[in-house]
């Protein structure tokens, strides 16, 4: 099916471009949301007579979103939700989950808007795009943790992460130290052996006990 665009459409085209694209695609997606019409005679003259008021429509949500873009970029929303020992949530963290916390934040967005792969399952950091206009895209960090204590832990980890050359050095330096510790150990378990007194050795007391009879027997007369 062939449509005209109303609106920049990612990995589509922009404004004006006549595209062709599945039946489904365009009934579901293109047509409903007002961002194609069929490329019909008829729509082409419309397009054609409404351009420039919808390029300068364009251009002012363009600019309205950019400033809001500008805001969410420094947000990191805080979702609290339970969680196993795993780290598993009971359930999951969906678009319409964000799209909530953010318009709480004072932010308003569609669910459509909140750009994840599948739902969030985990506790940590996620970074999820936002698209606030069809040439404005922003990504947004949505920290789910099971208190606020345990989520501002996890902000500043992700803020200030160990390098992984400063973690094989940690490394290295721990296993050094119990080296060394563990000689130090058995160089002061040595030390302690030799203060000891020498256990006698069996020769000796049985050439004691040849020159020392006995003192319960009695000489003969």
């Amino acid at each position: 099916m062939k449509v005209v665009l109303l609106e920049r459409v990612e990995n589509l085209g922009f404004m004006g471009n006549v595209v062709t694209v599945k039946r489904g695609y365009a009934r579901n997606f293109l047509l409903p949301r007002k961002k194609a019409l069929r490329a019909t005679k008829e729509n082409l003259d419309f397009f054609e007579a409404q351009k420039i008021h919808l390029e300068t429509e364009n251009i002012k949500k363009k600019k309205d979103a950019e400033q809001i873009s500008h805001k969410v970029e420094k947000i990191c929303l805080n979702l609290i939700r339970q969680a196993g020992e795993s780290g598993h949530l009971f359930g999951s963290v969906r678009s319409t989950d964000i799209a909530n916390a953010l318009i709480q934040e004072g932010v308003i967005v569609h669910k459509t808007q909140v750009s994840i792969p599948e739902p969030i399952k985990g506790l940590g950091v996620h970074v999820v795009k936002l698209t606030l206009h069809p040439e404005v895209s922003v990504s947004i960090k949505i920290n789910v943790a099971q208190t606020e204590e345990e989520a501002a832990a996890q902000w500043e980890a992700f803020l200030n992460p160990v390098k992984e050359e400063d973690k094989e050095k940690t490394e290295k330096k721990g296993a050094k130290s119990s080296k060394k510790g563990k000689a130090e150990a058995e160089a002061a378990a040595t030390a302690e052996g030799d203060d000891l007194p020498d256990a006698p050795s069996a020769s000796t007391d049985k050439k004691k006990d040849r020159k020392h009879p006995e003192a319960t027997r009695t000489r003969t007369k």
